[in-house]
């Protein structure tokens, strides 16, 4: 990196290293004309479009294309968007569209939709998860963790559809009740009445497993 480089990313207040650096953060040194920004924040895009197209769509062919229709609009419309601090809400708006419309071009197939919280399968029958193994646990604490995770999956597959999205969108994903509402399209009271639900439900699925 030239000197010059160097000093635009100290006069911005972003580090030359941009993998943790927040969404909003990338999306207004977009704004203002980063190139650099923009590839960062397509890599940064291209792993939660993917996990999320993953687990909403429900084909690995579909996720596939609404992870490339989120990049692209990612590529074309970043510059324009008036909340940076959304970004991440937007994108998964966008995926879910995606998906939608797939859904609906394939309306003559029989109708699978995955659940956040299921796991896509890989074409052959075999269950594919998506769950990152931390490295620095051994045998004993990663069997643990897979053991509380399936626990977890069992249990949320138990809870009503419209419940279950709410609490996986907002306890998992880590979106705020406004972002939520934003995706799902729905109202924040909404959004809070289904989580507390949603919990409820959880509790009672966990402690009966």
């Amino acid at each position: 990196m030239t000197k010059s480089r160097t000093a635009n990313l100290q006069e911005e207040g972003l580090p030359a290293d941009r993998s943790a650096v927040p969404y909003a953060d990338l999306v207004r040194s977009v704004q203002a004309g980063d190139q650099r920004a923009m590839e960062a924040l397509l890599m940064r895009a291209q792993e939660v479009a993917y996990r999320f197209s993953l687990l909403v769509c429900g084909r690995a062919d579909d996720a596939d294309d609404a992870m490339q229709e989120a990049l692209l609009k990612t590529y074309r419309f970043a510059a324009r968007i008036r909340e940076p601090e959304a970004f991440k809400a937007w994108l998964y708006r966008t995926v879910r569209n995606a998906c939608l419309i797939n859904r609906r071009k394939r309306a003559h197939e029989p109708d699978h939709f995955v659940a956040l919280d299921e796991a896509p399968g890989d074409g052959e029958g075999h269950e594919r998860h998506v769950d990152a193994v931390d490295p620095a646990l051994g045998p004993e604490g990663q069997a643990i963790n897979a053991s509380l995770r399936t626990r977890l999956r069992r249990s949320l597959a138990a809870v009503p559809r419209p419940y279950r999205v709410v609490v996986v969108l907002r306890e998992i994903e880590g979106l705020s009740t406004r972002e939520v509402a934003d995706v799902l399209g729905i109202s924040e009271a909404n959004v809070k009445t289904r989580l507390h639900r949603a919990r409820l439900l959880l509790r009672e699925q966990l402690e009966a497993s």
